[in-house]
């Protein structure tokens, strides 16, 4: 898995004008996360420029300008089901953000940010595709301005202003079954998809000698390519509007600082809609102890993602409502959600110090995405409701004598409720009241210890991360039967002496069933939300070192800076998720050497 990367900074300018410019770039044989521990088809690459102009004419106004010019190009990873296959992804990126700034006093200050960026994207099908071939040319045009007037006196901190967006959409999208398996019609007597391309019609199967399939979905027959089906097709152009006011202060007294805001926005996309943002922090700093405690609450309006919004909010075109699991052909609603938070930050010492903060979040018409299998094409989507509470604790040293620690530990449980609208949920479609997706972890940690020779001197650094096993997108131990040979391969499934390879998977197991890369119940004691199937514990170790100024020049701002790093030191085998209707599949990367050399001047 070969690699290269590139980078560059320069930066030139006086007392009114400056610029500075920094372009990037890297090409990876494992660009993306795979469905195999062992990447295949999985190169790709990135190039980046951004451009940024200052001017100062005076003491009161200033000028920039920032220009960010972006492109990606990758092969879409493979998985031994898809061996042959070709397909890739192609996305062309522009940003223009010109700013004003004018100080009318010590205590006034006008910012004016107007932009515009462009995003288009293109997903490139192949001959092979397999088990769906999908084709997609997207354009995303966002453009608006942003303005606030920021004033301080005494105790306050006050700023009000406004943001005036609009995002032009044009989507095309194409989608077709290529595997007669993926959706049979008919079943023989032992349980097994049958090809039986002129059967079209479960009635129909029993005068052929077949059984009918239960689970057939009816919507996607008329895309089935083996079965004479054509390719569904959309085109659409559309365009979203947003606009806010708002206004937030920050006041100081005593030990107290108050945060109270509100924003209201108007949303006039596939719906209009309305949300008024209240929002209020409060922290207060024990001066005995240094302790700082502090608690927020805040009401957002959750906007539809943009990304395939037309696609998504019309899933019941040619009556595919029941194939992506929507819940009808309807534009996605904006959420509102209530958070809280409550946290402390406390310094132990004069070496070492702590900061905890734990949140709910409570939201109507709760956002998400799905994608489509193991591919980047994500739709967004809308659940009727979420519950989701978590803690995040980062414990962290002063430099003692060259040696630095960094922890951070967190839990956060995510809960779902259907029904789910909009989007193409077809890939593990999710019928349960209530369950938890893919991002739900009990608990995760990273450790990370650096220790440095001197000011100039070497280093090595040693990282740790522990997580406990998101959400699986399967929930049981014999759902895993149900698999390919390269799923359950992948798995790690065994039923006793017996293991799946990719082209012998197992299909019964009176018992001994087991799998290495997960951790799931028996069938009577999984439930979606309090004990759903998770993919394994796992540790994984990156090691590190260098020198930041190798030939130990006084000047630190000349010099070159060397670096070494091993990921997965211990080539650990381990999913981040499995067969997730959110996300895919995807293993933790394989051992990986990086080296890296810089230049400072």
């Amino acid at each position: 898995m070969p690699s290269a990367e590139y980078g560059e900074k320069i930066g030139v300018g006086g007392p009114k004008v400056g610029y500075f410019v920094a372009a990037n770039g890297s090409r990876s044989g494992h660009f993306l996360d795979t469905p195999e521990f062992q990447p295949i088809h999985d190169i790709g690459n990135n190039s980046s420029l951004f451009n940024r102009l200052d001017f100062q004419p005076n003491k009161t106004d200033a000028v920039h300008v920032n220009v960010f010019l972006a492109r990606n190009w990758f092969q879409i990873p493979n998985s031994l089901d898809q061996l042959g296959q070709d397909q890739r992804q192609k996305a062309v990126t522009f940003n223009i953000a010109p700013g004003y700034q004018h100080t009318f006093n010590a205590h006034t200050l006008l910012t004016v940010n107007p932009y515009i960026r462009q995003d288009r994207v293109h997903y490139y099908p192949s001959a092979e595709d397999t088990p769906v071939t999908a084709a997609q040319d997207r354009r995303l045009t966002n453009f608006g301005v942003k303005a606030d007037l920021s004033y301080y006196q005494g105790a306050h901190n006050l700023k009000f202003g406004t943001q005036l967006m609009a995002t032009r959409l044009t989507e095309q999208f194409a989608l077709g079954i290529t595997d007669s398996d993926f959706n049979p019609v008919c079943l023989n007597r032992n349980g097994d998809p049958v090809a039986a391309p002129t059967v079209k019609d479960p009635a129909n199967c029993s005068r052929n000698g077949f059984l009918p399939n239960p689970d057939v979905q009816l919507g996607l027959i008329p895309l089935d390519l083996t079965r004479g089906g054509s390719l569904f097709n959309f085109n659409s152009p559309g365009t979203i509007k947003e606009y806010s006011g708002y206004v937030q202060d920050s006041i100081t007294w005593a030990g107290f600082t108050f945060n109270p805001g509100l924003r209201i926005t108007r949303y006039d996309g596939l719906v209009q809609e309305t949300g008024v943002q209240p929002r209020f922090g409060l922290s207060y700093l024990v001066k005995g102890s240094g302790t700082v405690l502090r608690a927020a609450y805040s009401r957002t309006f959750e906007t539809p993602h943009n990304e395939n919004l037309l696609l998504s909010s019309a899933t019941g075109n040619l009556g595919l409502t029941d194939v992506f699991g929507a819940l009808g052909e309807q534009p996605l609603r904006s959420g509102r959600r209530n958070q809280y938070n409550v946290g402390f930050q406390q310094a132990l010492g004069r070496f070492l110090q702590v900061d905890a903060d734990y949140w709910w979040k409570f939201t109507k018409n709760a956002q998400e995405f799905d994608v489509i299998l193991n591919t980047p094409i994500t739709f967004p989507i809308m659940w009727q409701k979420d519950k989701l509470d978590g803690f995040g604790i980062r414990v962290s040293t002063t430099n003692l004598s060259g040696f630095q620690l960094n922890t951070t530990l967190g839990h956060g449980r995510l809960r779902y409720f259907g029904p789910e609208v909009g989007g193409l949920l077809f890939n593990s479609p999710v019928d349960a009241t209530v369950f938890r997706t893919d991002s739900d972890d009990a608990f995760q940690q990273t450790t990370s210890v650096r220790y440095q020779w001197h000011r100039n001197g070497p280093w090595g650094a040693l990282t740790w991360r522990y997580d406990s096993g998101q959400v699986a997108g399967v929930g049981s131990l014999q759902e895993v039967l149900g698999l390919t040979g390269a799923q359950q391969a992948a798995a790690g499934l065994s039923c006793g002496s017996q293991v799946a390879t990719p082209d012998n998977p197992i299909t019964k197991c009176l018992s001994g069933l087991a799998t290495q890369l997960l951790r799931l119940p028996d069938a009577d004691a999984a439930n979606d939300d309090t004990n759903p199937g998770r993919v394994a514990p796992r540790h994984l170790f990156d090691i590190g070192f260098g020198t930041d100024n190798l030939f130990k020049r006084e000047d630190s701002t000349r010099g070159v800076t060397l670096k070494f790093t091993i990921l997965n030191a211990t080539n650990k085998i381990a999913f981040y998720n499995f067969l997730s209707t959110f996300g895919g599949t995807h293993f933790v990367a394989p051992r990986t050497y990086q080296g890296a050399i810089g230049f400072v001047f």
